[in-house]
């Protein structure tokens, strides 16, 4: 049986499923507090995604604390277990290399509340308001 091979379209839906794989893991061990932090057991901790590279072997991880609060200390504490985390993906998903873990901090709800705000400036709803005014003729 001849071997098929990966196209460009195939690899990116495959790093998005273990990209998602690993984001559930770290998910499920932050949530069952099983990393004994006192900082992320006193933290209610999103895992907004997870960015796989090509080779698998790196993984970047995007976080947000609850409310945002302590985003440093936060970083800092999972950036300390940065090697439980990575056995523990390791042995869940027995994927053939164990991904490097880097955590970072997710940037898009600060990006999108700029945005919003951006929105609601008065110049910008005026200037809306009128657009749509000229296209209801």
């Amino acid at each position: 049986m001849s071997r098929q091979h990966a196209t460009p379209e195939t690899r990116s839906v495959r790093l998005l499923k273990v990209g998602e794989q690993v984001r559930h893991v770290i998910s499920e061990l932050l949530m069952r507090q099983i990393v004994h932090d006192d900082v992320l057991t006193a933290h209610t901790i999103s895992v907004t995604e997870v960015r796989m590279s090509p080779d698998l072997r790196h993984a970047t991880v995007f976080v947000k604390p609850l409310l945002g609060a302590d985003e440093d200390i936060v970083l800092k504490a999972l950036r300390t277990h940065t090697a439980f985390f990575q056995k523990e993906v390791a042995g869940k998903l027995k994927t053939k290399y164990a991904a490097k873990i880097k955590f970072l901090p997710d940037e898009s709800f600060d990006e999108a509340s700029r945005i919003d705000a951006l929105l609601n400036d008065p110049r910008v709803v005026r200037d809306i308001g009128r657009d749509e005014g000229l296209s209801e003729d």
